[in-house]
């Protein structure tokens, strides 16, 4: 008999393989939580190299008390981000997270402006329109600025539920946020914070940040902790199609919740081999 892909009382999971292929291989009802951050369809390939300096004597910069360095560079992470029809790639693995969930699951779906309203629509008609939960944008200030229009710097997470009437959100346990207008509250609320609303200010992961993996497109762990905190348990198992750099992953070890985790991409692999170390499953599944 054939070894099941993933078993409740199993391990984390990470999995080398196509998604579509993979989470079929998974019974239905399985997790509390699924993340999908699919390509954005920007029609470019997404790159990124991690840069450090390393004291040399004899190096091309001169530094603090006349020290030397030399620039040197990492490995180069990218992914093609370009599909012919971005549609037929995406709505049966939108199908296979409606399957997957449980009565109490949760789908959120990152996207930007290119799909996103497309994806409100395809979602409306798979999940229903009373499972729609929330809009949540995501909005930082970095990059480049064109000129001749406003400036694109928030994305959009689209949340569903599987059962309106029985979905899991605990806004409690998220870590709170600092007054905007602190003048306007008491002293306590100032000191507590405030809950988060469906407008995230947060900035992108930092060039020199503890969190960097050098990844393309890698996204903070305080937009995760929010999201895994909001709707799972402890205990729950969560789910992210797209991986990445396995920052889902990541935060859901750090509270407490079990993960599978997929990606197509051998470089995401390595990264999160190297962030979630050996206490993982690793399964290659199928050729990507």
């Amino acid at each position: 008999m054939t070894e099941p892909l993933w078993t409740p009382d199993g391990p984390d999971l990470i999995v080398l393989g196509d998604n579509l292929a993979t989470t079929t291989r998974l019974p239905d009802a399985s997790f509390r939580l699924i993340y999908l951050d699919p390509p954005f369809n920007t029609g470019r390939t997404q790159s990124r190299q991690t840069i450090s300096t390393k004291r040399a004597i004899g190096g091309r910069r001169v530094g603090f008390k006349g020290q030397s360095y030399d620039t040197v560079k990492g490995t180069l992470y990218s992914y093609n981000d370009e599909f012919a029809d971005y549609w037929d790639f995406l709505e049966p693995r939108l199908d296979e997270a409606w399957r997957l969930l449980d009565d109490r699951g949760t789908l959120y779906l990152h996207l930007d402006y290119r799909e996103v309203h497309y994806a409100k629509v395809a979602l409306d008609a798979l999940f229903g329109r009373d499972s729609f939960l929330n809009e949540i944008i995501w909005a930082y200030d970095y990059g480049a600025k064109p000129s001749n229009k406003w400036p694109a710097k928030h994305d959009t997470i689209l949340v569903y539920v599987k059962n309106p009437k029985t979905y899991y959100f605990d806004n409690s346990s998220v870590d709170r946020e600092p007054y905007m207008a602190p003048g306007l509250v008491t002293p306590e609320k100032v000191a507590k914070g405030k809950l988060p609303t469906d407008v995230w200010w947060h900035t992108i992961v930092s060039t020199n940040g503890r969190e960097r993996t050098g990844y393309a497109t890698q996204k903070p762990e305080g937009i995760l902790r929010r999201i895994v905190q909001a709707s799972s348990a402890p205990g729950d198992w969560v789910l992210d199609f797209f991986a990445g750099s396995g920052t889902t992953a990541s935060v859901a070890r750090q509270l407490g919740r079990r993960f599978v985790a997929i990606d197509a991409n051998p470089d995401a692999v390595d990264v999160m081999r190297a962030r979630l170390g050996p206490d993982v499953r690793y399964i290659v599944e199928a050729s990507p």
